[in-house]
């Protein structure tokens, strides 16, 4: 294999006392375990580091990669394509980055997930991922190519995103500017002649550039894991994957699959839907009336915060808005504000002109 040399003995002994260390395993190309699909690649790495349980290599895989500077609605959307597809048997596979790719793993850990990392298997980038780190190495499997003791470069990130393409039956893109690094994978694995899949975004969000030029260039356009499932189905576990997402979902209890029957054959009895304005027009009075009662109570002081906090805590609200519309309550609950210190930084923001209100409690971050 060209690109590789023979290492001295002294660097062999150290990277044998640190993989002991971090209790690594090294997964040769002829070992019955490494990974059928990755050594199809003509650049397949010849040896991978590995911690945790290898068993998630023999399930089918799917890779969720997407912005690091993920919106708040691509983290949601992240944790929901990964729990379902973790559910439908599939080993969901990322970077471990910032973003989407901590979204996923978080939300698959349960079902099995499998990181790729651009350093050593003993580096975690980013440092504030260790944690996450842990729980991957103790219930999913982390995997790299590199050294161990090896602190990332730049040029690593690429042969990472090679292996992640490589070792899955699909990528899906949630978030990409112009020229991200998902964007990268997701071409390695058109190049591997594996399925490309995106969630399309707002056009006038920088996030959803990559996404919606995949789309318009063929790629699977994903709405949820069922999206996904179809679009494998001739590949992989087609119906019973969708099986297993429904069995997944909690039933509901008997009494309300009984409401559900009736509502359901009340429905199809009825030639068109009862006409809304009336319900509206009542819910709008209530929300009215509960804003005059609650006018009266004083509202809880806000948190004191100094100006470095302050800034920080702006930043971290704009990273989590784009300029299609996001729910409110959700980003509060999503970055985990307490009101006291949510309310004040928005309206902070507003007069500053980097954010607009959305009548229906929605937000939008605003372009310059």
């Amino acid at each position: 294999m060209s690109g590789y040399e023979i290492c001295s003995a002294s660097a062999v002994a150290a990277e044998l006392t640190a993989a002991k260390a971090a209790k690594a395993r090294l997964l040769c190309f002829d070992d019955p375990l490494y990974p059928p699909a990755l050594a199809q690649l003509n650049s397949a790495p010849p040896l991978l580091w590995s911690v945790g349980d290898l068993q998630h290599l023999t399930r089918p895989m799917i890779a969720l990669v997407g912005a690091r500077n993920a919106s708040s609605l691509g983290t949601r959307m992240a944790r929901s394509l990964a729990q379902d597809l973790g559910a439908a048997g599939f080993s969901v596979v990322s970077g471990l980055a910032r973003g989407v790719d901590t979204a996923a793993h978080l939300a698959s850990l349960k079902t099995g997930t499998i990181a790729v990392l651009a350093g050593g298997c003993d580096v975690i980038y980013p440092s504030q991922n260790s944690a996450l780190a842990q729980d991957i190495a103790a219930k999913g499997l982390i995997l790299s190519e590199q050294p161990m003791q090896r602190t990332p470069q730049a040029r690593d990130f690429p042969k990472r995103n090679r292996i992640i393409a490589g070792l899955a039956q699909a990528v899906i893109v949630v978030e990409a500017a112009g020229r991200s690094g998902s964007l990268i994978t997701a071409r390695e694995a058109l190049d591997l002649g594996r399925e490309v899949m995106a969630v399309p975004g707002h056009p006038f969000d920088a996030r959803a550039f990559g996404c919606n030029a995949l789309i318009r260039d063929g790629a699977v356009l994903v709405r949820n894991a069922e999206d996904v499932i179809t679009a494998l189905s001739p590949l992989s576990l087609g119906k019973q994957a969708s099986a297993n997402i429904a069995q997944a979902r909690p039933a509901p209890p008997p009494h309300r699959q009984a409401e559900a029957r009736t509502a359901a054959v009340q429905k199809a009895q009825k030639p068109a839907p009862a006409e809304p304005r009336a319900r509206i027009s009542k819910k709008l009075d209530q929300l009215s009336a509960l804003t005059q009662a609650l006018a009266g109570i004083p509202a809880p002081p806000a948190e004191k915060r100094s100006l470095q906090e302050t800034s920080a805590l702006h930043q971290m609200i704009l990273a989590g808005l784009g300029p299609s519309p996001t729910a409110s309550d959700q980003l509060m609950r999503d970055l985990d504000l307490s009101p006291q210190a949510f309310a004040p930084a928005l309206t902070e923001l507003e007069l500053e002109g980097k954010i607009s209100r959305i009548p229906g409690g929605l937000l939008a971050r605003r372009s310059r």
